[in-house]
């Protein structure tokens, strides 16, 4: 049998279409590696979020020793104080599993138009769970739905200020909700402390204002069910003051 001959037109477009896939194929792989979902779309998002996070606002990292390398180490209860609207992104970028985060559901921007319409598919891409911080009893819901994701080995992110410190380098009383979380759930809590970060007049003016900021992680520290909700968050709200030596600040009403 003679070989049939490929024509230089067909077979140039044919080497380029290979070319592609394969370079498709290797950035997928890597993009898939580099994100706790093993996911190439997923990969790209975080890509996306470390770059911003190094280029805009200088993002430095101490303490890493403290920080699980596993893309599942849970159940893990990531604390952190709350300084603007950026914190989780920047907390999410130096961790190398995803973290599901407890967001008060009247700062996510539901049923917008022009650029903000993608919002409600972004809570739900990154698995947000909304907080009525409305309910002076408490959000049950959320809390259950925060147990079910620890219990099921997951990790959880929670600002337990509940609203971002003002005036800045202050902390604000913590939630007894987050001891309620570490202590039924008897994971361990991941604390990190935030500062640098823009000091801008609402949540979302920081994303786009420059800073440099820094993450600082203590080391993990573990619960037991017998300490009450309220002991449990005041030994980590103390741990914050002892760690950056801020003021405490009255909540606002």
């Amino acid at each position: 049998m003679h070989a049939v001959p490929v024509s230089p037109a067909i077979l140039g477009p044919m080497l380029v279409a290979a070319g592609a896939w394969l370079l498709w194929a290797l950035a997928s792989a890597r993009l898939a590696r580099n994100n706790p979902r093993l996911e190439p779309v997923a990969g790209a998002f975080m890509f996306m979020l470390r770059l911003y996070a190094r280029l805009v606002h200088r993002l430095r990292i101490e303490g890493r020793e403290h920080i699980p390398r596993s893309r599942t180490p849970g159940p893990l209860i990531v604390v952190a104080n709350h300084t603007a609207g950026i914190d989780p992104i920047l907390v999410q970028v130096a961790c190398p599993f995803e973290v599901k985060w407890l967001m008060a559901r009247d700062m996510m921007i539901q049923g917008a138009a022009g650029p903000w319409a993608a919002a409600e598919e972004l809570w739900e891409f990154t698995g947000v769970i909304p907080v009525n911080r409305d309910d002076s009893r408490g959000d049950a819901t959320a809390a259950r739905a925060a147990l079910a994701h620890l219990k099921a080995g997951g990790i959880v992110g929670v600002f337990p200020e509940g609203a971002i410190a003002r005036p800045r380098a202050t902390i604000l009383p913590f939630n007894p909700g987050v001891g309620l979380l570490a202590r039924r759930s008897g994971a361990p809590v991941l604390q990190v402390v935030i500062d640098g970060t823009p000091d801008r007049p609402t949540a979302w003016g920081s994303l786009a204002r420059p800073s440099r900021s820094r993450l600082r992680f203590l080391p993990p520290k573990t619960f037991t069910a017998a300490e009450a909700p309220e002991a449990v968050a005041k030994a980590l709200e103390d741990r914050l003051v002892d760690a950056t030596g801020w003021p405490r600040a009255e909540r606002q009403a």
